[in-house]
């Protein structure tokens, strides 16, 4: 996982680097100009704040927002670890975050008069359990699924969760959530057209525009 944020006008000059879920018990350590954050029980890296970001990736200073690191950034940002004396690298993840999924199966949640339990494929006929509050929600459709690790345009991210105790995996997408233009501002799964993209394909954000022209 690996999910990054950069927003000056609310947190100054920092980028915020996220590698996993926090953890119960936390450790946070200012290493010279970086924070590490780990698990206070093993170590385990759960993030990193780069404090003077814009010095190590001079880019940033044209984005506010969430940043799609390369691997030309992340040399960089493990250049500065290294001259901090800390030994941790982080790892380019290319694994798309929004992709196109298919509804394969949808039952009522036991414990809700309006959620709704699904199976949905994501790529090469694996199926993930998302719990969705969506009224549209049907077999046989294609949606947009946000995968844990994905960032939201509004800044949630997307974790492994429960929904009044189902498992939920990710979460199938409205065009409002993802902030497609013209979308219905109201609830509801956005359904694509069936020749639009292919199961376990990255969603194409550009392509979308047009989806709700007028």
């Amino acid at each position: 996982m690996l999910i990054a944020s950069y927003n000056p006008k609310q947190t100054g000059d920092i980028l915020v680097v996220i590698l996993d879920e926090d953890a119960k018990e936390q450790k946070v350590e200012q290493i010279g100009d970086v924070v590490r954050i780990s698990d206070s029980k093993n170590d385990h890296v759960t993030g990193f704040n780069f404090t003077n970001a814009s010095e190590v990736l001079p880019r940033l200073k044209d984005v506010n927002g969430e940043v799609t690191l390369t691997q030309e950034d992340l040399d960089a940002l493990n250049k500065s670890l290294s001259d901090n004396g800390i030994k941790d690298t982080i790892e380019l993840d290319t694994d798309p975050k929004f992709v196109v999924g298919y509804v394969k199966s949808v039952k009522e949640h036991p414990k809700s008069d309006h959620l709704k339990i699904t199976e949905t494929e994501i790529n090469d006929g694996k199926t993930l359990q998302i719990v969705s509050g969506s009224p549209n929600m049907q077999e046989d459709i294609k949606v947009v699924v946000a995968k844990v690790g994905a960032m939201m345009p509004d800044g949630l991210i997307i974790w492994p969760g429960e929904l009044k105790g189902e498992e939920s995996n990710g979460m199938i997408c409205s065009g409002r959530e993802l902030l497609i233009p013209n979308a219905p501002q109201r609830p509801g799964a956005l359904i694509l057209p069936n020749d639009y993209q292919e199961v376990g394909e990255a969603f194409d954000f550009e392509k979308a525009d047009t989806l709700f022209s007028k």
